[in-house]
């Protein structure tokens, strides 16, 4: 309790800090800030990117095609478990299962979880199981959450090796192969995370989010995987040891992104995350405003949850590996707070006088500020499609789309941040996290 009333009183310092800074010094420096935080982040996500290629990617042997890949056997043949929660997932379940079925590393066993669906899964879900003898059926009496499910899915199987994928996704063949094998090499590797990619583009917002998945969150895990850390395995493609699970009491039954929370807990404990590109799983994503709204307002409160939870802990010597994660997200949130009070300043000075050191005359940055801003941002999406062009065909189509990313993703992720915060600090006590079925896009799935 202690802790988490520190953490809180030390958030809300770096909510307040922007503030102070503002009234102690200058509102110039706030939109430096504001301008400039971009930058630096995007300058280290290439470089984290590249390296990342140049010492890893770039040495692995690809042929031209996605078919022509070199899969990596597994040593000793391990049964491994596929693990897939499933709440309402009538129309995607059949294709998400096949998939699964279909991998061509043979010792594999499903496991679909049924969570208390209200539709047709539970039938569809034994329809497929009499059908496929590898197929294993787990029912929920009622609505038990992600987190659950997943317990449950992980303690029914034996499989010292788990992958854990949603009732949406679609694997890639290989999948399973490029997602175990890091565990096999490596024993304090405790998880693998996966390279998701966005399938829902018939909106400006779905195609956005391909070039998102590739320039800005590959390009962060590759980072993040240079300097050791992981804030988070994708919770659609995962795969975990079974040991490490063990270890931390597997996942969380009151957070409500689960993946950040296992993340989190596992590196405390010592075990490395590792990030598997060649991973591939095909996703749904929200194609509505609305529905990225909600999924980003999620993440934002489970980005919130995570650092109050393990604020104390973090403060110890023995995980100073966190340090730069938790840096990173303090910093990020600080920037949000700061975006927000730029734009206070502003507004305020054109109906009230302001002291001259805090007036902002513009939102825009100077000509030359806005172009490098600019540059650097196609610069980005130039080198993640560089660096992605051999996992996906197309890629350079979304370029043209960039544009409208800083104002559809860097808005809603600012904004998500100011509410997440809050309600996340003032709730009394931690609640059970229960899923609903989220927005899956709208028509013309793209498949692999």
């Amino acid at each position: 309790m202690k802790h988490r009333i520190f953490a809180f009183v030390l958030m809300v310092c770096v909510i307040a800090m922007p503030f102070v800074v503002a009234v102690a010094v200058t509102g110039d420096l706030v939109l430096d800030f504001v301008f400039f935080y971009p930058l630096l982040m995007s300058a280290l996500w290439m470089a984290g990117g590249l390296y990342f290629y140049l010492h890893l990617e770039r040495a692995w042997k690809w042929g031209d095609r996605l078919e022509d890949r070199e899969v990596p056997p597994l040593p000793g043949s391990p049964q491994v478990a596929i693990i897939i929660p499933c709440f309402n997932e009538e129309k995607n379940a059949e294709e998400t299962l096949l998939a699964a079925l279909q991998q061509r590393y043979a010792n594999v066993e499903v496991i679909a979880v049924n969570d208390g669906s209200s539709d047709g899964t539970a039938v569809l879900l034994e329809r497929m199981a009499a059908a496929h003898p590898r197929l294993r059926v787990v029912h929920l009496a009622e609505n038990q959450g992600k987190a659950m499910a997943l317990r449950m899915g992980a303690l029914s199987s034996n499989s010292e090796y788990l992958v854990c994928i949603d009732g949406d996704a679609i694997l890639d063949p290989d999948a399973v192969s490029f997602l175990v094998r890091p565990m096999l090499d490596n024993p304090r590797v405790g998880a693998v995370t996966g390279n998701p990619r966005v399938r829902t583009r018939s909106t400006l917002v779905g195609i956005v989010q391909v070039g998102e998945f590739s320039s800005i969150i590959g390009l962060i895990k590759r980072t993040q995987r240079v300097y050791g850390q992981v804030f988070t395995v994708s919770g659609v493609i995962a795969a975990f040891r079974r040991q490490a699970l063990d270890r931390v009491g597997y996942w969380s039954l009151d957070m409500v992104t689960e993946d950040i929370d296992i993340s989190w807990k596992l590196q405390r404990d010592h075990w490395s995350i590792f990030y598997e590109p060649r991973a591939l799983g095909w996703i749904l994503m929200p194609e509505t405003l609305r529905g990225l709204w909600k999924q980003r307002l999620r993440w934002a409160q489970g980005g919130a949850e995570i650092f109050l939870k393990n604020f104390g802990s973090l403060l110890r010597w023995r995980n100073r590996r966190m340090w730069p994660l938790l840096a990173e997200f303090l910093v990020s949130t600080l920037w949000a707070y700061a975006f927000v009070l730029s734009i206070l300043l502003f507004l305020l000075g054109k109906v009230m006088p302001l002291p001259t050191h805090i007036h902002v005359e513009t939102l825009f940055p100077p000509a030359f500020t806005g172009l490098v801003l600019g540059a650097t941002c196609l610069l980005q999406f130039a080198v993640s499609i560089y660096i992605d062009r051999r996992y996906e065909k197309g890629l350079v189509g979304t370029l043209f789309w960039v544009i409208w990313y800083p104002l559809v993703f860097w808005m809603t992720n600012l904004f998500t941040s100011l509410v997440s915060f809050p309600k996340v600090m003032l709730r009394r006590q931690p609640q059970r996290a229960r899923w609903v079925s989220p927005d899956r896009g709208i028509q013309q799935l793209e498949t692999p």
